[in-house]
């Protein structure tokens, strides 16, 4: 079944061609973007958001609260060697901070990533921690988000020097919060209160996550998920920026869809493409879990409710969390979840292979550690692939070899059956059970090639030890496209392609996916051309056609693929040839060439 062996590959590459040219010419739609003037106004007057009250006794719900900043506030300094930033005095809030050693871009004199901003600026994105009343004290008589805190001693959050704010109420409770910071990206967060009145006190700690609108860099990619982002108990649990918009708040009676009780260990927060925010409760804690949308005034928010706490007089109570701000470094965040914040590396989106991505990204890893390039390894998990599935390719191989030397014989069958299609299936099953010969063998590396494949694209577009890695020369970042063009002969011509847009890109063809076509196309010259006429056009057009549609991809993923094929063809040569049959590559490459010659004679 040499043609039904061809039709069946041909059916794959065709499907995965198909899914790569829908969503190069039908994208998802980009989010509409507001103008900066509106945006910047919008958050300036947040107002009108409903007041803080602590926990309703009955419903007992966290609601947004009036947030103005018209005056300078005074603000405490963070310096590690990781993270640079301030901290708001007014409502004690994590507002402001900066990645050190990430850049917006690859250029002199680029900016640190923004992580965290402060309210008055577009996209204001922030943490903040609270106690909410329960008994004994009234909500008006606790810190809010608006409350301006004191320092007490040092005035420089580092890695070595935590800072201690307070604030009295002036009716017996003072309340403190200790924030520290590791050598990354963990902050430790310790409230406690003083309780020096007449009575018990009860009150619940909080933390909350707030954005407001959308990041403006959203990638809305498929193969990506950005928004919130939650471990409850062992269960991840994911929601774009436009599902939570199912679950705005309702000013009616405050109820929320999305609030779940933790018995024992999680997280939430909220994760860009390579950065995130993330709450953190001691682990081993029941939490409350909550996360809604406030769509008057284009809010998004995560928040942890943890136990309620008793306060006798007297008695100095305190609570303990962390908080998460930074790069999601798979290293630094697996370390995190080996120190206890549970499923954490989940944090990372692995996708539906993730019984793939997991441990392709772990070997990729581990070699580059060794290797101490991003692009060498690439080439290194390459060859372990292909080793490891050297098995499938031999029997493949070698099942291709004797379905060559079968081809007289087959040719024979097809003359003899004439129009008698089931005369010549019968025939060619029992040449295949006489020879030993499995013509579906072919098909299984070839199918196994398309997850692998679509788990290594998930592993270098999510992961960010490939952002901005570099490899050989012009390639400085493997999570990018190839930069050189052939609009410019490669950087030959002293001036710069021109900027092109996403479908028209595709024209602007760089080294390396000439270099994928080039290899596909002598991967198929192993092989004389199909005699079908419509499957030896279509696999004449193949490896330009994955040049075109492949020039856009991440370079990481080219170098894979040329790699790929490369050792593909080496593997396959030398089977064929210990199996007496001789590919003759240049024979078939002047066979095509003579054909095409004959054709426009013709």
């Amino acid at each position: 079944m040499d043609d039904q062996n061809r039709n069946l590959i041909l059916a794959s590459v065709l499907s995965f061609l198909v899914i790569i040219v829908w969503f190069v010419l039908f994208p998802p739609p980009e989010p509409p973007q507001r103008p900066i003037d509106e945006a910047v106004s919008k958050m300036e007057n947040e107002t009108n958001i409903p007041n803080f009250s602590g926990i309703d006794a009955v419903k007992e719900e966290i609601l947004p609260q009036t947030i103005s900043e018209t005056e300078d506030v005074p603000r405490l300094g963070i310096e590690t060697d990781k993270l640079n930033g301030t901290i708001s005095l007014k409502g004690g809030r994590l507002d402001d901070l900066s990645l050190i050693g990430y850049k917006v871009e690859l250029k002199d004199g680029a900016e640190n990533v923004t992580l965290l901003r402060p309210v008055g600026q577009e996209g204001a994105y922030y943490a903040a921690y609270g106690w909410a009343t329960v008994s004994g004290v009234n909500p008006a008589d606790v810190p809010t988000i608006e409350t301006v805190w004191s320092v007490r001693g040092n005035e420089m959050l580092t890695s070595s020097s935590p800072v201690t704010l307070v604030w009295n109420n002036g009716k017996g409770l003072t309340f403190s919060r200790v924030i520290s910071v590791d050598d990354d990206y963990l902050f430790t967060i310790v409230q406690g209160v003083q309780n020096n009145t007449d009575k018990a006190v009860e009150l619940k700690p909080y933390g909350i996550v707030r954005r407001t609108g959308e990041p403006k860099d959203l990638k809305n990619f498929f193969i990506l998920h950005e928004g919130l982002v939650r471990m409850s108990d062992e269960t991840l649990d994911e929601h774009s920026y436009d599902k939570m918009h199912d679950y705005a708040f309702n000013e009616g009676d405050g109820t929320n869809k999305e609030t779940l009780e933790v018995m024992e260990d999680g997280w939430i927060g909220f994760t860009d493409h390579f950065w995130m925010t993330a709450l953190v409760p001691q682990p081993g804690t029941p939490f409350r879990s909550t996360a809604w949308y406030y769509e008057p005034k284009d809010i998004f928010q995560a928040e942890i409710v943890m136990p309620k706490v008793t306060i006798s007089v007297g008695q100095t109570t305190s609570v303990q969390s962390q908080f998460f701000a930074g790069a999601k470094d798979w290293s630094i965040i697996r370390s995190y979840e080996n120190q206890g914040v549970k499923g954490f590396l989940d944090s990372i989106d692995w996708g539906w292979f993730f019984f793939l991505t997991k441990p392709m990204f772990f070997v990729l890893h581990w070699l580059n550690f060794y290797i101490g390039n991003m692009g060498w390894a690439i080439i290194g998990l390459t060859l372990l692939i292909k080793a490891l599935l050297f098995p499938l390719a031999y029997k493949s191989y070698v099942s291709m070899a004797k379905m060559k030397e079968l081809q007289p014989e087959m040719e024979k069958l097809k003359e003899n059956a004439g129009d008698d299609r089931q005369k010549l299936q019968q025939g060619m099953m029992e040449l295949y059970k006489k020879e030993k010969v499995n013509p579906a063998s072919g098909c299984l590396p070839i199918l196994l090639q398309i997850p692998i494949f679509f788990s290594l694209y998930k592993v270098i577009f999510v992961t960010l030890e490939l952002r901005h890695a570099p490899w050989l020369g012009w390639i400085k970042d493997l999570s990018a496209p190839d930069p050189s063009s052939i609009l410019n002969l490669f950087g030959i011509l002293p001036y710069a392609p021109p900027e092109l847009g996403p479908i028209v890109a595709i024209i602007s063809l760089g080294i390396l996916p000439i270099l994928l076509g080039i290899s596909m196309w002598l991967q198929q010259k192993l092989n004389p051309a199909p005699t079908d006429a419509t499957q030896a056009m279509i696999f004449a057009w193949m490896p330009w056609v994955f040049m075109f549609m492949l020039g856009t991809f991440a370079s990481g993923l080219v170098i894979y693929w040329i790699a790929n094929n490369m050792i593909t063809f080496s593997q396959q040569y030398l089977i064929m040839r210990s199996q007496g049959y001789k590919p003759d590559v240049f024979g078939n490459i002047m066979k095509s060439f003579r054909k095409k010659i004959a054709q426009k004679k013709g």
